[in-house]
């Protein structure tokens, strides 16, 4: 039996959760006896060299849980009740009936597997120059804040509230706290009814397009801009018009005439960077009455803003209900977190919420119990501060080294934000820089995915600074300036 034990102190976890699971394992793949006592307390440790009180906690832990009966002066023996129910592989089945699978390329209706999307290595943090957009600095997270709240979150009250089955609803603390804390910053006013909470901005775009585009639908799309709602729009299906963008943002003008819906990214545009001042932003919405299109606004790093004085959301400029907002606390807190919320007129979020219910239901009701928690305790705030100090360094020492090595081949984001948005030299392929630059442990992201159109330009790339130490910045920048000036 000692052979199906093997303990590691190299492992993330102690000795004794090793023990416990893969004590729980063996009884339920079969491979401890029923009718046969454990080991000994003294015996196991002696054979795994651990120590004895390892041992009698992981069996005490075991005993709780169901998986071991204790029999007076015999020892721990396996529970048989937690047997119950699993197949017996070794009763004799029916003969398999035979048969061809289904040609599933023939049976699926659509194929998301085939669009073409950002892609990111998993193994980024091994690079020494992560010029990656949207992962975070796991030295700027809030790890004992974070513990705090979702320890507090699991506690026999808080469970007793979250656990039950909460149908369409969310959890009210948690509302309040985007209506009273995370919108106001933007200076957006909402009730209760106007709020859904969402699985990510993600989430959030898709519950749109599902509501709003049908075959008839024309929907106005930034040009370049957010690759995942154009995949969204064309999937659902509807008819997606590229929107030219200049140093202002979207260019309002005749293309915007026909649109049903137009999604928008004024604060911190995706890729350029570039912010959309007041002035164009009355005007999109006076082009939204005149033409009776609505606007979903995605104001996606909208915290990480420089600006002592930042531009309102446009959602805080909308007296009509024109516009639907869309925020994350993915570029904050955690982009592994999965929390976005809508804004909306309760008419749509009524109908949002229906939606959502038919997918999820609602996103689990401990995270955002924890995620409640962490914003009424102030500890989002604090982080915000932290993370725009942090950013701020970076803005300043990337504009510096692209000055130095790139000159002329960049706009300098005034907003703030997490990254730069880069246009090499004529006959730069960025498709071939990035396989060229993760040879040399520089990660960048090619632009050509959020073109529209099918000759989209290769030569424009985007550089993340979220995740890059200050100090790797300039290295990294002269690095991938010598290799552009090799391959051009």
């Amino acid at each position: 039996m000692f052979q199906l034990f093997h303990l590691s102190a190299d492992k993330d976890t102690s000795l004794q959760q090793q023990l416990r699971e893969q004590i729980a394992a063996a009884i339920l793949n079969g491979n401890i006896p029923v009718d046969s006592p454990l080991p000994s307390s003294r015996k196991l440790a002696k054979q795994l060299s651990i120590a004895r009180n390892t041992v009698v906690l992981a069996y005490e832990h075991l005993l709780d849980d169901g998986y071991l009966i204790a029999k007076e002066r015999s020892g721990y023996y396996v529970n048989p009740e937690i047997l119950h129910g699993k197949v017996k592989i070794e009763e004799k089945l029916p003969k398999p009936v035979e048969g061809t699978p289904p040609i599933w390329g023939e049976k699926l209706k659509v194929h998301p597997s085939q669009q073409t999307n950002v892609k990111k290595p998993r193994d980024w943090q091994k690079y020494p120059f992560p010029f990656i957009y949207g992962q975070f600095d796991p030295t700027l997270f809030p790890t004992n804040n974070w513990r705090e709240c979702c320890k507090d979150a699991v506690s026999v009250p808080a469970i007793r509230d979250w656990a039950s089955d909460r149908f369409d609803n969310d959890d009210p603390l948690l509302v309040e706290q985007i209506r009273t804390r995370l919108l106001p910053r933007r200076g957006v006013w909402a009730s209760a009814e106007q709020i859904l909470v969402t699985v990510g901005a993600q989430q959030s775009l898709y519950l749109l397009a599902r509501l709003l585009l049908d075959k008839d639908s024309v929907m106005g799309i930034e040009d370049p801009g957010y690759a995942d709602i154009r995949n969204i729009a064309t999937l659902n299906p509807s008819k997606v018009v590229p929107l030219a963008v200049d140093e202002d943002g979207m260019i309002i003008d005749e293309s915007l005439d026909d649109c049903d819906c137009v999604f928008t990214t004024p604060s911190h545009h995706c890729p350029t960077t570039v912010t959309m001042p007041i002035e164009r932003r009355y005007e999109l919405l006076q082009k939204a009455i005149d033409n009776d299109f609505v606007i979903i606004e995605d104001d996606y790093e909208s915290e990480t803003n420089f600006k002592s004085n930042p531009i309102p959301a446009l959602k805080s400029l909308d007296n009509c209900d024109r516009v639907i907002y869309v925020g994350s606390l993915s570029k904050t807190l955690a982009p592994g977190l999965r929390l976005g919320y809508l804004v909306g007129p309760a008419e749509f979020i009524r109908e949002a919420r229906a939606l959502r219910r038919l997918m999820v239901r609602h996103p689990a009701a401990n995270n955002q119990r924890s995620v409640a928690l962490f914003l009424e305790r102030g500890y989002h705030d604090a982080l915000i501060m932290n993370i725009m100090r942090a950013y701020e360094e970076r803005w300043h020492q990337m504009g510096s080294a692209l000055s130095e090595y790139m000159p002329a081949s960049f706009l300098k984001p005034t907003f703030g934000g997490s990254c730069y948005w880069v246009k090499g030299p004529d006959g730069l392929d960025a498709r071939l820089l990035r396989k060229e630059a993760a040879d040399r442990g520089i990660l960048i992201e090619p632009g050509d995915i959020h073109f529209q159109g099918e000759n989209p330009p290769l030569n424009y790339f985007r550089l993340g600074y979220s995740s890059i130490a200050a100090d790797r910045i300039a290295p990294g920048i002269k690095a991938l300036a010598e290799l552009i000036e090799d391959m051009v």
